[in-house]
């Protein structure tokens, strides 16, 4: 049993060093751009059968405080009103700007096909991403995102959060995972090693866009538009982040188990395309919690057990820190109170979400 719990220690101190270089993102001050944002943006959208989230959601970026910017939305082999109800904003506003893709076998990447579209029918050289079902949290998240962009900058990773549209487990659950994974992604660009973006609030410029070839090298691939571009992309010099509270988009969360479990298998899909370096450090980090946890609990039936628990409260205060701290700059800090219980049922859904991509392959985006 002393060697189980000098394991347990070991493994323990590996997964804490993550979460206290956590702290270089969780403790800093939002990044503030010295120039306001007024640079010409085009906003894009890819949006299949969305038709009532359009007429939601649209309106609040329309209404965003920006001088310049259009919104390409595009219409992914819609089978709804998506189509019509574009058509209507455009009658209205000159700023909607409309791409209608029709369904195309031959690409087995539609989406990724879709957005390239988009992106040639933008006439901004800055694009920033998000999706149908998404609302930006200010009038001002336009501005706020495209204000960080630089000589140096033309990526920019965002916030995109979910709405608290119940108080059910499910709820904190999926918010709990999108922090959990936005801490994971800010750090490793605050520590130079940017590895993925969320399509729901990204931006980069369409300069960047052509020098990668686009979607070239992951095209074969159902997901990854925003993940595996970022992943190819971004290093230290050309990727920043905002994380003021202004620049956070909000989306409509899933209302079932099911249909969460099966969006995180998509998303977990791409991740073992992502670089050498990024799949060591991530998968690291995977496998010290989920053992972390393992042990302590064989060892809470041992002599250890006294130890055990006074290792795991440093490790909840570390983690406690990191969460309460990150979730103030996202407005997400009611999820604290029950992060080791989110914490612990995430390491083993993960589990079960890596064994069902083996047995078989996740669906694609629709």
């Amino acid at each position: 049993m002393l060697l189980l719990f000098i394991a347990f220690v070991i493994i323990g101190l590996i997964n804490l060093c993550y979460y206290l270089g956590f702290f270089k993102f969780a403790f800093s001050a939002s990044e503030r751009p010295q120039i306001t944002g007024n640079l010409p943006v085009s906003v894009i959208i890819c949006a299949k059968n969305e038709a009532e989230n359009l007429r939601n959601f649209l309106p609040k970026i329309l209404a965003q405080d920006h001088p310049d910017f259009e919104v390409v939305i595009i219409n992914d082999a819609s089978t709804d009103e998506t189509l019509e109800v574009i058509e209507e904003f455009q009658r209205h506003d000159a700023r909607v700007k409309i791409v209608d893709v029709q369904n195309n076998e031959a690409f087995w990447a539609n989406k990724k096909y879709a957005l390239t579209l988009g992106i040639k029918k933008a006439k901004r050289p800055y694009l920033l991403f998000t999706d149908a079902d998404c609302s930006p949290e200010t009038p001002h998240w336009l501005t706020e995102m495209s204000a960080h962009f630089s000589l140096q900058k033309d990526i920019i990773l965002g916030y995109g959060g979910y709405f608290i549209e119940t108080r059910s487990l499910l709820n904190k659950l999926i918010r709990f995972e999108t922090l959990f994974t936005a801490i994971q992604y800010f750090s490793y660009a605050r520590w130079g090693m940017p590895y993925m973006g969320v399509g729901r609030n990204l931006a980069y410029t369409s300069t960047e866009f052509y020098n990668q070839n686009g979607f070239a090298t992951h095209l074969h691939l159902r997901s990854g538009d925003d993940d595996l571009f970022v992943n190819g992309a971004a290093n230290k010099h050309n990727t920043g982040i905002c994380t003021t509270a202004s620049g956070i988009t909000r989306s409509i969360p899933k209302k079932d188990l099911k249909s969460w479990i099966r969006q995180k298998r998509r998303h977990v899909s791409v991740a073992g395309h992502y670089k050498k370096k990024h799949r060591l450090l991530l998968g690291l980090f995977y496998v010290t919690q989920l053992l972390f946890w393992v042990l302590f609990f064989i060892l809470l039936f041992t002599s250890f057990w006294q130890m055990a628990l006074a290792f795991l409260a440093v490790r909840l205060i570390v983690q406690g820190l990191v969460f309460y701290k990150s979730g103030e700059k996202f407005g997400e800090t009611d999820l604290f109170w029950l992060f080791p219980f989110l914490e612990l049922f995430l390491v083993w859904a993960q589990l079960g979400i890596f064994i069902a991509n083996l047995v078989s392959k996740p669906t694609h985006w629709k």
